[in-house]
């Protein structure tokens, strides 16, 4: 037996016995596992370790932030808390000022936040995307997400799959904390923006830009679409390594000498109607992003160069509505309107924008499946491959928004996305006739 005064060695059969959960001795196995012992292990004892890890470092950066708090209170809050961190921890001293800075948001004004990481539901990663969304907002605002946040945790009604889930939820809730000042810190956090140089090793380095959501977007998106062009032409580089370089090339105002559709920079920014004129202030959404400040979004929709399409939904529960054909291919209506409504890939975990996603048959073609918005989903490529592979399952329902997931280890997660792209228009619309349009197909015959 072991105790806080030590070892008591005691005769065989007279120690209590002591009940461990499978989770905790998947942990216990965990710590003392040496690489070959691992490299005996079936699949589904694979998983149990991967997951026994992360509940493991979700708890250690639990207690590093303790510790962080903790040593910062000694020292009365001195400048050279994180030098002193730093040389503990042999990270800079610029990571050890960032892992204070988040020790001391978790323990002052997120508690709930921190008790999850202490079971092992949320590693530090996750834990900072949170706390930069509540960086601005006061404590009692910062502890009223915190509360919510953990409420959503525990119903299910957020993920912790993906941490930009995490911060999405954490996002709207600071929105609805204080709605007042959204559009304050979303003017000061674009004013900050900057690009930085990071040198790096084996001759590379890092070139990151800070920008505004909706130009990011639009940026990466064309690079993408140049980069894909190029590799349809039989550029052997790999997309990483195009999209690389046609980035360069464009910055030194070098002409990649490829042509790419208006479209292919596109973004699709979803905005109320009410929004849109002033009357209200929610419900404004950027693809593969999320929640955007409604005087953000309406600056936007004011530029020369936005195009205005209007989304006619079910006024009962703000569903996008469609006219649908029975066809093998998706018409460019059916195609625009999934987009819309789903605005991401439905897989859980995935943030690729629909509009530059694949239309995904939920019920196969080849099994008697029609091709219209009620039986189409926007799946990124990669996961629409992977949804024939025969040991994975993946489920959507474009009804609720909800989506599933099954690994070959039979383990499943679920995901329930906000289910409309729009808000219930207050009275009924006389016909589904007007749709929204996006950008082209992605290039290639995608799996059907």
């Amino acid at each position: 037996m072991v105790g806080p005064a030590g070892v008591m060695f005691v005769p065989a059969g007279q120690a209590p016995a002591v009940a461990f959960t499978p989770e905790e001795q998947a942990e216990i196995r965990c710590r003392t596992f040496t690489g070959q012992q691992v490299a005996d292990l079936d699949a589904e004892q694979v998983i149990e370790t991967l997951a026994a890890a992360r509940r493991i470092r979700a708890h250690t950066d639990a207690i590093e932030a303790h510790a962080l708090a903790r040593l910062d209170q000694l020292r009365g809050s001195d400048r050279y808390v994180a030098d002193e961190a730093a040389l503990e921890l042999r990270v800079s001293r610029h990571t050890a000022a960032l892992r204070l800075h988040r020790a001391r948001q978790l323990t002052a004004r997120m508690p709930r936040v921190l008790a999850a990481m202490e079971a092992g539901q949320i590693e530090a990663h996750a834990a900072g995307r949170i706390t930069e969304a509540t960086d601005t907002v006061e404590d009692e605002q910062a502890r009223a997400v915190d509360e919510q946040l953990a409420e959503k945790l525990e119903s299910g009604r957020v993920s912790p799959t993906n941490p930009a889930n995490l911060a999405r939820a954490a996002r709207r809730l600071v929105e609805q904390a204080d709605p007042d000042g959204q559009a304050a810190r979303a003017r000061q956090a674009r004013a900050g923006r900057k690009v930085e140089l990071l040198p790096g090793e084996d001759g590379l380095s890092t070139l990151t830009a800070e920008l505004p959501a909706e130009v990011a977007a639009s940026a990466y998106a064309r690079i993408d679409a140049l980069a894909r062009k190029q590799r349809h032409r039989g550029d052997a580089r790999t997309l990483d390594q195009l999209r690389a370089d046609i980035h360069a090339n464009l910055l030194l105002g070098h002409d990649p000498e490829v042509s790419v559709p208006e479209a292919a920079a596109t973004v699709f920014l979803h905005m109320p109607i009410d929004t849109a004129l002033g009357i209200s202030d929610t419900g404004c959404d950027l693809s593969g992003y999320g929640p955007l400040p409604a005087p953000i979004a309406r600056h936007i929709l004011a530029s020369e160069n936005s195009v205005w399409r209007k989304v006619l939904t079910d006024p009962a529960n703000g569903a996008v509505l469609d006219v649908g054909r029975r066809r093998y291919r998706p018409t460019t209506a059916i195609r625009d309107l999934v987009a819309v409504r789903d605005t991401e890939c439905t897989t859980p975990g995935c943030h690729r924008p629909a509009q530059h996603s694949d239309y995904d048959h939920l019920h196969s073609w080849h099994h008697n499946g029609t091709t219209t918005h009620t039986n189409g989903g926007a799946k990124c490529r990669r996961h629409h491959r992977l949804k024939d592979h025969p040991q994975w399952t993946l489920h959507h329902n474009p009804t609720t928004g909800t989506s599933s997931i099954t690994t070959p280890t039979r383990r499943h997660y679920t995901e329930h996305r906000r289910p409309p792209a729009a808000p219930p228009e207050p009275t009924p619309s006389d016909t589904p006739t007007d749709r929204t349009t996006s950008g082209t197909d992605p290039p290639g015959d995608p799996p059907f």
